[in-house]
């Protein structure tokens, strides 16, 4: 566990004065006995702030409160501690502020304006948890060592586990009922001195927990989206970056990645949006059924709200907050999904502050670090094996979306990202306006997963997974080639080859990458049903060329009605797709045998 420094604490503290004040910035002196990232109280309403600079007694401190009121000759309170969050039963279903304050204990103390200087528990410390204990007397524990277990929702099974620095003997571990602030095991040390230890942990939110190795990621997160899973698949432990303009739908794919992706945890950070988008997802998310477990989508999840009326400081704090958070159960052996909307305002609040600490700016006013503390924040998602005696692994996907001016990739926060993550999913302001979602544009995006994660779905899924995608990537490709003739000098100078190819990647893209996340079966499809679907469509494009060789019209070829059926195999339920295309694919053979009966039409 993280310890106060120098025996400090919130109420027996060193001061220091304030000389300055810009904004979320402060500037105090008398501040020697600080050091990076300590958390700092200012003024004697006791705003919460962080030190970001030190040169010789002086302190910057970016205040994660509204400044508005303080002026020099304020005191500033020490801490002696690092911003960190706490972690133990009752984080699930939280929903948090980025400095994890509870919002509903402070809805229900202060309205719903967040008091300048409130200060509430981070978690119930009143609540009552039933605590199974695993480990027994006279075992040697070390640090992420499973110690017992609470049932914290019925989604959720917590695991409460040696501190990462913590080694020693059991003497004593309790059986029952606790609050997170009770001793429920004494450990003696290897020096003899006697340890008891809470189900609460504290952890500095800026230092990734340890782990004993990190894992090239090699298994498929499955998010049932047809676009994603099929040509740009992710992989646990993966990262991924979702940009694009205004509108054109980052917010949807986040939250279908949340309701139905491959994890067992999901971690939503809204860092900055506007309050009316994450207004949603705090309305939206209790209310939505889990299809995993078949409860509410809450009892796996665990959300952060930033809005942008919030202080821009504190954007920085949610991301940091999240990804601790996810990586805490990470270490439990869990496969966590973090999103993050959007890392492009955290980007914003880290050039404002650059701004008023007058570093040299980079690129566009952003700070010339921008692409290492995004990559900080990106390293700490991964595939690895936990500290801990039973050899458990863990995964974190992080997610973030980017929000970029006008949809222009080329701007400093998009290509800094670009150049971090290894899965981008492209949107496209074109795709979004012709309704086309998800609005993912095949002919940007790309996935660095795709040969990891191939031979899993060739294995597991069908033999000619990988195949039929790159058959698929090249007919989208041939037909953005195609469409420059036909722009040019219409469709009817095409050849009939060229034409089938035409309606080939029509079908792929409408019948099969279009997909509606308001239809109650359309939001997801297995990897199963991908299959047969992009087979299906594949099998007819093969059959077509090969009567097209024997002479059948193009035009009977197209307007066969097999083809309505196809387009509509994406509305059959999971648990009669087998049955609906084994019926989908006989009609197209009937079909085709007729029309190869019918001879030569072309001639």
């Amino acid at each position: 566990m993280i310890e106060p420094r120098d025996n400090l604490s919130a109420a027996d503290q060193k001061t220091g004065t304030i000389v300055k004040v810009a904004g979320p910035l402060i500037v105090a002196t008398g501040m020697a006995h600080v050091q990076m990232y300590d958390v700092v109280r200012v003024s004697d309403r006791r705003l919460i702030g962080e030190v970001i600079e030190l040169r010789g007694d002086r302190a910057s401190i970016q205040v994660y409160e509204e400044t508005a009121g303080l002026g020099p000759g304020e005191p500033v309170y020490f801490t002696g501690e690092a911003m960190s969050v706490e972690l133990a039963p009752g984080v699930i279903e939280g929903i948090f502020d980025g400095i994890q304050r509870p919002l509903n204990v402070i809805y229900e103390q202060a309205g719903d304006r967040i008091t300048r200087g409130i200060d509430v528990p981070k978690l119930n410390r009143e609540k009552k948890w039933e605590f199974v204990p695993t480990a027994s007397v006279g075992d040697e524990v070390s640090g992420g060592d499973v110690l017992g277990t609470v049932q914290e929702t019925p989604a959720v099974l917590h695991k409460i586990m040696v501190p990462p620095n913590v080694k020693g003997k059991v003497e004593w571990i309790y059986s029952g009922e606790a609050t997170i602030v009770e001793p429920i095991v004494r450990l003696k040390k290897e020096d003899g001195e006697t340890v008891e230890l809470p189900m609460l942990q504290r952890w500095p939110v800026r230092r990734g927990r340890p782990y004993i190795e990190k894992i090239a990621p090699d298994e498929p997160m499955i998010t049932g989206q047809r676009v994603i899973d099929t040509l740009f698949p992710i992989a646990k432990g993966g990262v991924a970056a979702i940009p694009g303009p205004f509108g054109s739908g980052k917010t949807v794919v986040q939250h279908q990645l949340a309701k139905w992706a491959d994890a067992d945890i999901i971690v939503y950070i809204g860092c900055g949006e506007r309050g009316n988008e994450m207004t949603d997802v705090l309305m939206e998310f209790p209310e939505l059924n889990d299809p995993r477990t078949g409860l509410p989508l809450m009892k796996r999840t665990v959300l952060i709200a930033n809005t942008s009326d919030m202080p821009v400081a504190a954007r920085e704090a949610s991301i940091y907050t999240g990804i601790t958070i996810a990586e805490y159960f990470r270490d439990m052996g869990y496969k966590v999904a973090i999103m993050a909307d959007s890392t492009s305002r955290w980007a914003e609040a880290l050039r404002e502050m650059s701004g008023r600490l007058e570093e040299m700016p980079g690129e566009e006013g952003y700070p010339a670090y921008l692409s290492s503390r995004l990559a900080e924040f990106y390293e700490r998602a991964g595939y690895v094996k936990c500290i801990g005696g039973d050899g458990r692994t863990g995964a974190v996907t992080a997610i973030g979306a980017v929000s970029p001016p006008g949809g222009d990739t080329s701007e400093p926060v998009s290509q800094a990202t670009l150049r971090i993550v290894k899965v981008f999913w492209g949107l496209s302001a074109n795709l979004a306006y012709q309704r086309h979602f998800p609005a993912i544009d095949w002919l940007t995006s790309y996935s660095l997963y795709s040969d990891q994660v191939e031979s899993y779905f060739d294995k597991h899924i069908g033999a000619d997974w990988s195949a039929m995608v790159l058959r698929t990537k090249q007919i989208l490709q041939e037909e953005a080639d195609l469409q420059e003739i036909v722009r040019l000098v219409g469709v009817d100078a095409l050849g009939f080859k060229d034409r089938l190819t035409l309606e080939c990647a029509r079908s792929i893209r409408e019948d099969y990458l279009h997909q509606s996340a308001f239809h109650e079966v359309d939001t997801f499809a297995s990897p199963e049903k991908q299959y047969g679907m992009l087979e299906m469509i594949l099998t007819w494009y093969e059959m077509g060329q090969q009567a097209l060789d024997a002479d059948v019209a193009f035009s009977k070829i197209t307007s066969m009605p097999v083809m309505e059926k196809i387009g509509r195999m994406k509305y059959a339920p999971e648990n009669v797709r087998q049955q609906h295309f084994a019926e989908v694919r006989k009609q197209l053979d009937d079909e085709f045998a007729v029309l190869m009966e019918g001879g030569s039409d072309n001639a």
